[in-house]
Parts: structure tokens; C-alpha cells; sequence
């Protein structure tokens, strides 16, 4: 039988180095690798007789100056807006963006990484990836946003940190039924906060409705949550907030009179709701920055970044 090709993860197993430092020393950069470690790299290329395929060989960093990125659903508003400050960023710093979306299928995700290689791309931004993107062969520097994969470097907001507190400020109200409206399989730190919030508080844990992180979404699991009388919601989405607040509105229950409402998230069209929303803000715009940063100028080192949430108050809790 033909013997399998070396891959990159071999290479790095063999030198004692995530594949990123290979693909460093493969392609000249982007990022310096200190010469006791690139010389066990090239040790260990020459010693499994590694070889790059065509695309790896054809690229350098600088060369093409173009970023890939990838997200989940490119209509969701906080995708969008983070894809602008990327792209803003990325501009800056004398790169282009070319941005696609996989709808969070693996499949999808894993043709649209390939594809992306093709054209010769000088790095992936990956936001939400799944649990399998099928990075073994990928040989440029890759950055995940909002969640943390093992062998690439990744930024992310403090979810569940973030979301107790938007619970926090619930309880301060006086609020002792809080629901949860959370996505299905997704966010499971979104979920802790609200518990950490809870059990901090002596509180008993609130009805929970999952369903998909979408305002039809929302809407249908405050027609559930009503049936348990909370006095209050956390919503773990922006968008399932919105289809919550028309729920109790056509339901006559007066927001924040009758229910709070408080969502994660923060894009922008939180504020001309009616009322405007509470919301636990995502640090786009510092996701972004540390997310081009770390494509160009960061370290060896496979770091996963944790950024702060910022609470705004808004008429949706009673403030």
C-alpha cells in the first residue's frame, strides 16, 4: 500500500511545535521564529522528508496580502459588523478580505476553507468554527473568533462573565423569575452566567426555552417562557431579544413594567427597538483589531484571548 503523505501536524509532532511555527518556517513568515526552533523544524522536514504542497509553496505572507473569513451566517447583524471591522482592519494594515459564510455545517466550512487556499489567501479568520474545520493541511496563519480550537490562535469575548452580569443587573431590579432563552447547542457559557447569576443570588434557576439564534427563534420561546410568568428574560441573542419583545407585546405584557428584557450581543439595531434594548455588548471593534493583529504581527505562542463585554443600559430593564 502507497504510505500517507507527511502532513504539517506530523512536522510539528516531530519538532515539538504547534503547525502554525511549521507553516512559519515553511513560508518564510509571517511571524519570526527563533532560530533554535526553526532549526528543529527544518530537522524534522528533512528527517520525515515533509513536502509542502504547490499552494504552500507559491505563498508568502505579503504576497497576496488578502485574508479569508469565514462566519456562520453572513445576514446575522453581529456577524456583519464584525466582518466590517475586520475588513476595516485588515485595510489599514494594507490587506484585502475575501468574506464567505458556511452556515455552520462542517461540511460547507471545510469546501469554503479549500476554496480560500485556492486563491491563495495569506490567512483564515474563522468566526464561531465548528467543532471539526479541518485545519491539518491549512498552511497560513489562522485566527478563530468565539471559540478556541487547539492547535490556532483565537479571540473571543468572556461570554459567560459577560452574561452573569447582564443577570446581575436583572437581579438588582428585583427580579426573581429570570428565563433564559439560549441557542439549542450553542453558547453553553451564555447558560453558566445565567446559573453563576442565580446561584450567587440564592435564586432558584428560571425557566429555559432553546431554540435557534434567530428573532423567529425568540419569538416562540417567550410564547413558551410566558406559560411560567417570569418577571424577567435573558436572551442570549440579539435577535432572539427582538422576536421576544414582539411576542409580549401581541401577549399585552408591557416591557419593562410587566417583563425585563435583557440581550447578548449589542449590535446596533438593539437601540432603535421599542423599547430600547439592554444589552451585554460584544467588543467588536477590539476582536477585530486583536484578531488582524495576531494574523500579522503575533507570536509563536497558540494564545487563546479573552476580551471584556460592557454592559448598556437601556429602557428594556427599567433603567
Amino acid at each position: 500500500m502507497p504510505k500517507d503523505p507527511v502532513t504539517r501536524n506530523d512536522v510539528a509532532e516531530y519538532a515539538g511545535v504547534s503547525t502554525a511555527v511549521v507553516s512559519y518556517v515553511v513560508n518564510e513568515g509571517p511571524r519570526k521564529v527563533a532560530p533554535e526552533t526553526r532549526q528543529r523544524v527544518l530537522d524534522a522536514i528533512r528527517a520525515l522528508g515533509y513536502r509542502p504542497n504547490a499552494t504552500a509553496r507559491a505563498l508568502r505572507m505579503g504576497t497576496t496580502r488578502t485574508f479569508g473569513l469565514i462566519t456562520p451566517d453572513g445576514g446575522n447583524p453581529l456577524f456583519a459588523e464584525l466582518a466590517k471591522a475586520i475588513d476595516r482592519e485588515a485595510a489599514a494594515r494594507g490587506y484585502v478580505v475575501l468574506q464567505t459564510s458556511a452556515d455552520g455545517d462542517p461540511v460547507t466550512e471545510r469546501a469554503k476553507i479549500a476554496e480560500l487556499l485556492t486563491r491563495q489567501v495569506s490567512g483564515l479568520v474563522l468566526v464561531a468554527p465548528t467543532a471539526d474545520p479541518s485545519l491539518d493541511d491549512v498552511e497560513v496563519p489562522v485566527i478563530a473568533i468565539n471559540r478556541v480550537l487547539p492547535t490556532v490562535s483565537s479571540v473571543r469575548p468572556a461570554y459567560r462573565e459577560g452574561a452573569r452580569a447582564g443577570v446581575d443587573h436583572l437581579i438588582s431590579h428585583g427580579h426573581r423569575v429570570i428565563g433564559l432563552v439560549i441557542g439549542g447547542a450553542g453558547h453553553p457559557e451564555r447558560e453558566l452566567g445565567w446559573r453563576d447569576a442565580l446561584a450567587a443570588a440564592g435564586l432558584q434557576e428560571g425557566p429555559i426555552a432553546r431554540t435557534t439564534f434567530s428573532r423567529d427563534g425568540g419569538y416562540r420561546a417567550a410564547q413558551t417562557l410566558l406559560a411560567a410568568e417570569p418577571t424577567a428574560i435573558f436572551a442570549s441573542s440579539d435577535l432572539q431579544a427582538i422576536g421576544v419583545l414582539r411576542a409580549l407585546h401581541e401577549a399585552g405584557v408591557r416591557v419593562p413594567e410587566d417583563v425585563a428584557v435583557v440581550a447578548f450581543d449589542g449590535t446596533p439595531e438593539t437601540e432603535y427597538t421599542w423599547p430600547p434594548l439592554t444589552v451585554v455588548r460584544q467588543p467588536v471593534e477590539l476582536v477585530a483589531r486583536e484578531a488582524v493583529r495576531r494574523l500579522i504581527d503575533g507570536e509563536d505562542a497558540m494564545e487563546a484571548l479573552t476580551v471584556p463585554t460592557e454592559l448598556i443600559l437601556r429602557r428594556s430593564c427599567g433603567c
